[in-house]
């Protein structure tokens, strides 16, 4: 068994672990276990002894400490499952070594294209090892590259005894990209105090931030009647959830919005004469911007209803998680420590925020604060996506500098 970060990540993309949104089971698919077996495997081989998968599709692990002082018991946690934006089976890696610049053309479907213009990161891995798909499936970089970087520094922890380190839990999880990625998780059996997603993306960022996170159902109930005799008298479901969506503000949604700016999304649709369902994503940074998006967005609903007076509607909404950042603030030196092993690892880190969520959003809320560490990889949950083998050995030493900190700082 070979085991550079680069063989490590190679072994993970092939085996397919999407998860379906569509599921009720925990893990949502059956699949994720195949990784999940073989990590445990992996782990095993490592000298890891308590390594386990249960029976929810989680692995778990410990990394005894060897400190002479008491040290927080921190963990490094990634997710096995790829996201069901675009199909990640049958992934077939390419590695373009010693990347000389310019546009990336994939093997598999020549009209994928990895453009400088649109990928500037590029322009910071010349002479670097990156790997990409060959156009015809996601690359699973998101989030097995955190897989992979988190297995070779438990490696280096254990085959290096003189590295001094406290006591260090290990945690892979399924069904993250389904928004289902700590539902079964066991904190207690985990035993950490802090915690870090290996699950962001350039090299030397740090994120404590997310959005907050909504879902909205409006459920519309309609008049329905034959169309030959509806004069007056038909109130089509159908046109109730389209003058809904027209009116939603142009300058609200993802695709005109960035930086700290959140956005109302509609993501399914569905609908008859008699009812139609619309199902949306509302996105900001603070709990206020949440609730004022939701009441802009109820506005609009009881607005259009307006001109269906035989017409009805619900509107259901359901948390999703929460901006990190509100318990982060209070365990200060848990990102503090994280940007200290960014420099000892010889970068200048970068703190900032994710527009999305990570398992770290909802472990923070659980109990187990939890900002996230970069990856490496890039273009998450999509053909052109890519990571470069040095920046996941940047990720790996980061963990690694990490686990001296706290040591040292104990």
């Amino acid at each position: 068994m070979t085991d550079t970060v680069l063989d490590r990540f190679l072994r993970y993309v092939v085996i397919d672990t999407q998860s379906d949104p569509a599921s009720s089971t925990q893990p949502t698919t059956e699949k994720q276990k195949d990784l999940g077996r073989l990590l445990v495997d992996e782990l095993l081989k490592v000298g890891l002894a308590d390594a386990h998968l249960d029976e929810h599709g989680y692995v778990y692990a410990t990394i005894p400490g060897n400190s002479d002082k008491p040290v927080p018991v921190i963990c490094f946690c990634s997710h096995m499952d790829t996201a069901p934006d675009f199909t990640g089976a049958k992934v077939k890696p390419q590695i373009v070594r010693n990347y000389a610049g310019g546009d990336i053309e994939l093997s598999g479907d020549p009209s994928r294209v990895i453009r400088v213009a649109e990928h500037p990161e590029l322009n910071n891995q010349i002479g670097n090892d990156i790997v990409t798909t060959d156009g015809t499936t996601l690359l699973g970089a998101d989030d097995k590259a955190g897989l992979a970087e988190i297995m070779t520094a438990a490696q280096i922890l254990v085959d290096n005894p003189d590295i001094r380190h406290g006591t260090i839990k290990i945690l892979f999880t399924p069904d993250e990209e389904v928004g289902r990625g700590v539902n079964k998780v066991d904190l207690k059996k985990l035993g950490a105090d802090f915690a870090y997603t290996m699950d962001g993306e350039t090299a030397g960022h740090i994120e404590d931030e997310t959005f907050s996170a909504d879902g909205v159902e409006i459920g519309i109930s309609g008049v329905a009647i034959h169309p030959g005799f509806a004069k007056d008298r038909m109130e089509n479901a159908i046109k109730i959830a389209g003058a809904i969506i027209d009116r939603l503000p142009k300058d609200v949604a993802p695709e005109t919005t960035e930086g700290k700016q959140g956005f109302i999304h509609p993501v399914g649709v569905t609908g008859s004469m008699e009812k139609a369902s619309l199902s949306f994503i509302i996105r900001v940074f603070t709990e206020e911007g949440l609730i004022e998006k939701e009441a802009m967005l109820e506005a609009i609903v009881k607005e259009v209803m307006a001109a269906y007076p035989g017409s009805s509607f619900h509107f259901e909404v359901t948390e999703q998680y929460r901006n990190m950042k509100v318990v982060l603030d209070g365990h200060p030196e848990i990102v503090e420590n994280a940007l200290e092993a960014v420099r000892r690892a010889g970068m200048t880190p970068v703190l900032g925020s994710i527009r999305g969520g990570t398992d770290g959003s909802r472990l923070s809320f659980m109990g187990l604060p939890c900002p996230n560490i970069f990856a490496g990889g890039h273009a998450f949950h999509s053909p052109l996506e890519w990571v470069s083998r040095q920046d996941m050995e940047k990720a790996v030493k980061t963990m690694v500098e990490l686990a001296k900190v706290w040591e040292e700082r104990a």
